[in-house]
């Protein structure tokens, strides 16, 4: 029998106003429990997928189980709708008692009547019932009769408690959904509520990061090749990258849903704060590495093995290699090397092993610095140890003096680069390149100094896209390159 405090039946044969139900994820939360608790857990242990697929094959409702049991859920984090919370408030002033009825496990529904206080009772799935569908509306008749309730919902698994309800109250419904509940007729109302536009999908698809990318043109850039065709097979490489790219960044945004909404700025991303359902960013995954995959065989086979190689490893960054200390900077370093040796064989240059050490210290380096940002940030803001990244607060000036030490290896190995016999074949004026150390030495220590003064975002890289000094860095580097030539 599923668990209900207090007894509906009970309540239901002395209380004369008509009861408000509500559904959870989806209505009440901007969010789906299921979503964020496999991809939780599966973050947090990816050795548990096995386990996770055999619970399925007992039903949903087993899985359910299990992942609430495993799953460290903070209700307080949720996104709550404003709107819903709106209806049930006013619902109460009435002297209505209002009803939690989800198919999410007992013990996530529980925590979160628990937590809101607003509820007379709650219905939820257990053990061995999925309360979806069907279900939940023949759960609802039996308590409370039919047309014996309203129900808020959002989805076209809500229909058949709609059916049976006084009034159906809807909420992001879908347009198939909402013509479905159109033929009702009367005792239909929709709330407000506001859709992802384009910039949120824009932020939520980092599309900012695909500045990143551009390292796909350093290779044809150092090679001078500068024919049409080579220039067109470089772009589709870098589109190619970017969605990519954005897949992996929705992907690692669903792992961290919990972690980052106890982050004073992470909080803000799309999912984290609802503004986009974890559903919708679990549809959009496979529609971006479908079309990475399908632009990456018109440049190469070859390219289209190193566009995977790329996926593979930050994939592994994201659900393992991000808690390991150091090693997750490491890769970091190695996914910025890769989209330089992704953009050779685009264009079919050999990758210069001078390029493939700067690059190595360089972005270790930028890896080093972001990992600095995000610790100077939780201890201002009096945050605990992160749960996501095996470094302590204390860690701190160790990170900053390994930043420095990458840094400035990267400018050794480039001084070493110019007094080579290989740059003699490239350049007619290689002297010229000697000029761009002091360069690399100010953007360096600069970037060093903003992190202290707490000046810097949580990436270097869109740092300098937004910061004056940085951009005039870049720009006398690139006039002094053309230079060279």
């Amino acid at each position: 029998m599923l668990t209900t405090a207090p007894n509906p039946t009970k309540a239901a044969s002395r209380i004369p106003a008509r009861p408000l139900v509500v559904d959870l994820d989806g209505t009440l939360v901007r969010s789906d429990l299921l979503i964020e608790t496999g991809f939780s857990e599966f973050g947090r242990n990816p050795r548990s997928l096995l386990g996770l697929c055999t619970a399925l094959l007992q039903g949903k409702a087993a899985l359910k189980h299990q992942l609430a049991e495993s799953a460290a859920f903070d209700p307080a984090t949720l996104p709550y709708d404003e709107a819903v919370l709106a209806r049930i408030e006013g619902a109460r002033d009435e002297g209505r008692p209002v009803y939690l009825a989800s198919a999410s496990n007992e013990r996530l529904v529980k925590a979160v009547a628990d937590h809101l206080g607003l509820f007379s009772g709650w219905f939820a799935s257990n053990q061995t019932v999925n309360l979806a569908a069907n279900a939940k509306a023949e759960r609802l008749v039996m308590e409370f009769e039919e047309r014996g309730y309203d129900y808020i919902g959002n989805d076209r698994a809500d229909l058949p408690v709609w059916a049976k309800a006084a009034e159906a109250i809807a909420i992001r419904a879908p347009a198939s959904v909402r013509r479905i509940l159109a033929q009702r007729g009367e005792g239909v109302e929709h709330l407000p509520a506001e859709r992802p536009t384009l910039r949120t999908w824009a932020k939520l698809l980092r599309v900012h990061q695909y500045a990143k990318n551009v390292l796909i043109f350093v290779p044809l850039f150092l090679a001078h090749k500068f024919s049409p065709g080579v220039i067109t097979e470089a772009f589709l490489a870098f589109v190619a990258f970017s969605l990519c790219a954005s897949s992996v960044y929705v992907l690692n945004d669903l792992a961290d849903l919990q972690a980052d909404r106890r982050h004073p700025t992470k909080r803000n991303r799309p999912l984290a704060s609802g503004a986009i359902s974890p559903s919708e960013g679990v549809l959009a995954i496979p529609i971006l590495l479908l079309s990475s995959a399908l632009v990456g065989t018109f440049v190469s086979l070859q390219f289209l093995a190193v566009l995977l190689g790329y996926f593979a490893l930050t994939t592994a960054y994201s659900f393992v290699l991000k808690r390991k200390m150091l090693v997750d900077v490491i890769a970091l370093a190695m996914l910025y090397v890769v989209r330089l040796v992704a953009g050779a064989v685009a264009v079919q240059v050999t990758f210069s092993e001078w390029l493939l050490a700067f690059s190595m210290f360089f972005f270790m380096a930028l890896a080093l610095i972001k990992r600095y940002v995000e610790l100077a940030v939780r201890t201002d803001s009096g945050l605990p140890e992160p749960e996501n990244r095996n470094y302590k607060l204390a860690d701190l000036d160790v990170v900053a003096g390994l930043a420095a030490a990458a840094g400035f290896n990267a400018i050794t190995v480039f001084a070493l680069y110019i007094s080579s016999d290989a740059v003699h074949s490239l350049y007619r004026r290689p002297e010229l390149l000697w000029l761009i150390c002091p360069v690399l030495l100010y953007w360096i220590s600069r970037a060093l100094m903003m992190a202290h003064r707490r000046h810097m975002d949580d990436d270097p890289i869109a740092f300098a896209l937004r910061d004056k000094n940085s951009i005039v860095a870049g720009l006398i580097v690139g006039a002094l390159l053309f230079a060279a030539i």
